[in-house]
């Protein structure tokens, strides 16, 4: 079995989170319920931060 890097597995999921962040500001502003809006935008946001974070390499000096 394969072992996946820890930083891959939380950044699959911040991509979850990121998507249904989404959801619930669409949902939001479809049935205009200003909570799921905020709540939702706050999801995107740190969906979409916290995958861009995870997946930025870092740099390691080898020498």
């Amino acid at each position: 079995m394969v072992r996946a890097e820890p930083k891959i597995i939380c950044a699959t999921v911040a991509v979850f989170v990121a998507l249904a962040g989404l959801a619930g500001l669409i949902g939001g502003l479809l049935f205009d319920t200003t909570d799921f809006v905020r709540y939702g935008a706050a999801a995107l946001v740190a969906g979409v931060a916290g995958f861009v974070l995870l997946l930025n390499p870092i740099a390691v000096d080898d020498s």
